[in-house]
């Protein structure tokens, strides 16, 4: 399967964890197993070769469990290891500069915060897809801007690339994105603070099983 045929389902964003990578990794491989479809390796903290190592080992648990990873704001890295794309915001980078360093075969993400222009010439520029959010309040990004649940349905009525939402969400509120036109749904807090991370992943999961997007 084609990496881009791949964006769709559960997408799972890491935080360090107080006890060490290797609580992160098996917390990663629980959400693997829970049936999250794209992890996205976020970590913000100096340490190029840790995060080289971490990285690799990451994309092995992924790949063994056929799911995608992705790099947050790090084309060098996504490039050192291999990973299956780059996750990037506004300030980091045009398209085109970061397709020249990760390949014409890796996935770009780019977050678009509630701004549809911004995701239209991202699109128009060659990213894999587009992530809006947050859509209800987050503890990891309490201050990110607000989008409404009709910018959704908009992007998918506009665009031809797959619709990321993020945001605050949880088990409870994201069918409704769904149903609005999100093709994911990424998650931090909602997955990696649930005391059983698999059974987490399978709720979340469950909404893209049951969900029937309404006609256009």
């Amino acid at each position: 399967m084609h990496k881009q045929e791949q964006l769709k389902g559960l997408y799972a964003i890491t935080r360090p964890h107080p006890e060490g990578f290797d609580a992160l990794l098996k917390q990663v491989a629980d959400a693997l197993i829970g049936g999250t479809r794209i992890v996205q390796y976020r970590d913000k903290q100096p340490g190029g070769v840790r995060r080289k190592s971490e990285g690799a080992a990451l994309l092995a648990l992924c790949h063994e469990h056929d799911a995608l990873l992705i790099i947050n704001d790090d084309a060098d890295l996504t490039r050192a290891i291999g990973a299956d794309g780059v996750h990037v915001g506004k300030q980091d980078g045009d398209i085109a500069s970061v397709r020249a360093t990760v390949g014409s075969d890796a996935v770009i993400g780019i977050s678009c915060y509630n701004r549809l222009a911004l995701a239209a010439a991202a699109q128009n520029a060659g990213a894999d897809y587009v992530a809006f959010g947050r859509f209800f309040p987050s503890l990891t990004k309490p201050d990110a801007v607000q989008a409404d649940i009709e910018l959704l349905d908009e992007a998918k009525r506009n665009l031809r690339i797959p619709v990321v939402a993020i945001g605050g969400i949880t088990p409870e509120n994201g069918a409704t994105l769904i149903q609005a036109g999100a093709d994911m749904l990424a998650v931090i807090n909602g997955i990696f603070g649930a005391p059983d991370i698999a059974a987490r992943c399978r709720r979340f999961r469950q909404l893209f099983d049951s969900s029937e997007r309404p006609p256009s």
